[in-house]
């Protein structure tokens, strides 16, 4: 048995970019726009071919009963509906028998339309689409072409998607700029639009001007890290006493499951990665979406199966670093359990004794750790009692009205009505007691 055999992995993630970087859309704050360079004279469309091998060799390599197919970008429904059609008949017939496929496309939402939405329906598609929130703060970065916003067609795409009844999320960027309204992005997505699926991604846009290898100077599109964990804060506040159980926010999920279960759900909360790769529209596989540079492609599908590129020795090198480069700083947080120093490519700082390797969102993520630690350690218990964590609303009610009546009772003066209620001075009621 080869090594790379004996490291094979049961599941693995790629995200399939079948227009490489090419989009319709030219936000501000887009890593992956300049990613062009690195094929000069591409036509930028995976051929059927790649897309044949591709999908059997991903769906060959899994020996799990559910392999997800995930199509990203640049924007994929510029390879056109007919493209996904094809996709998915070369689905149905490498599937083994009793294997189910499941799609996910992540899209701004621009060139959807009823054909689309029947298409998407039909065919169990989950659809993750990009908006920043209500117009005057979705508006400032994600623009067309020609400069003008583009909140009025991708809200059109989420009635559109509701309208046929398609399985969608919404990924939000939290940027420099819809940071600072947390609850206006949150309510937004919550009362105005009823989406219940939601992804917050921070925007840590490193300087990139040549597309191939990121830099460490951040833009100031980037969010500033206390505006993060003020942002991540606030939301939580809202939704932990709210919409547990009917709202879903994929960080706050995967934090739950680092107390929960000792492992999150997210792969930047997790110890280790490389189990998530990148396709190219040529067949390139990279170690992941966020390092689509030289240094980091492992080979090309045409010539190597993509199981083996995954499992490669190279992979596992990558997927461990995330471990071996974590400093000293973190290795001692209290936090280390659910953060694992979040995202490596978001490691540009140096920690306080001048160690490199802390990451950007670093005071963000601890002030949010902080703060949301005790209602999470109370959702993990219903959790492990066979209870629904939506509990934790009426558990953290009673502790505010608790603590509302503490802080009255110590304000109550001698000759105060007792706040109990019962008519008599503070003095003569609890006030007496507690002499």
């Amino acid at each position: 048995m080869s090594e790379t055999a004996a490291f094979a992995l049961p599941a693995f993630h790629v995200m399939a970019k079948p227009t490489g970087a090419q989009c319709n859309l030219d936000c501000a704050y887009c890593f992956f726009l300049k990613k062009e360079s690195l094929y000069p004279g591409s036509s930028f469309r995976m051929s059927d071919e790649m897309t044949e091998r591709y999908l059997r060799q991903t769906i060959e390599a899994h020996r799990v009963p559910e392999v997800t197919i995930a199509w990203q970008g640049g924007e994929p429904t510029l390879m056109g509906l007919d493209f996904f059609r094809r996709a998915v008949m070369a689905e149905k017939k490498f599937a083994r028998p009793g294997q189910r496929i499941r799609n996910t496309l992540q899209t701004n939402g621009v060139l959807l339309d009823a054909e689309w939405c029947r298409f998407l329906h039909d065919n169990d598609f989950l659809v993750g689409l990009s908006l920043d929130g209500p117009r005057q703060l979705h508006d400032v970065y994600r623009r067309d072409k020609g400069g003008r916003g583009t909140f009025d067609k991708v809200l059109r795409a989420a009635l559109l998607m509701q309208q046929h009844q398609v399985e969608f999320n919404i990924l939000c960027t939290v940027n420099a700029v819809n940071s600072c309204h947390p609850l206006d992005v949150y309510r937004f997505f919550r009362d105005d639009l009823g989406t219940r699926y939601l992804q917050f991604i921070p925007i840590v846009e490193r300087d990139n001007p040549t597309g191939n290898v990121e830099g460490t100077r951040l833009t100031d599109r980037s969010v500033p890290p206390e505006q993060y964990g003020c942002f991540l804060i606030a939301v939580f506040d809202e939704w932990v006493r709210h919409d547990v159980g009917t709202t879903f926010v994929q960080f706050f999920d995967g934090v739950l499951m680092s107390y929960f279960r000792g492992r999150s759900s997210l792969c930047i909360l997790q110890p280790t990665c490389g189990e998530g790769v990148a396709l190219e529209h040529n067949g390139d596989v990279y170690s992941c979406d966020h390092y689509v540079e030289p240094l980091h492609l492992l080979g090309n599908i045409a010539r190597t199966p993509i199981g083996q590129l995954v499992s490669s020795a190279e992979q596992r090198t990558f997927g461990q670093a995330k471990s071996a480069t974590l400093p000293r700083y973190c290795r001692q947080c209290e936090f280390l359990f659910t953060c694992h120093g979040e995202c490596p490519k978001n490691r540009v700082l140096t920690t306080p004794d001048g160690e490199p390797g802390l990451n950007w969102l670093c005071t963000g993520l601890k002030a949010f750790f902080t703060h949301a630690d005790h209602s999470m350690r109370l959702m993990a218990e219903l959790l492990r009692s066979g209870r629904p964590a939506d509990l934790v609303m009426d558990i953290l009610a009673r502790e505010q009205d608790e603590e509302i009546r503490r802080q009255l009772f110590l304000r109550a003066g001698r000759n105060d009505p007792c706040p109990c209620g019962s008519g008599l001075k503070f003095k003569r009621c609890h006030g007496n007691r507690a002499a």
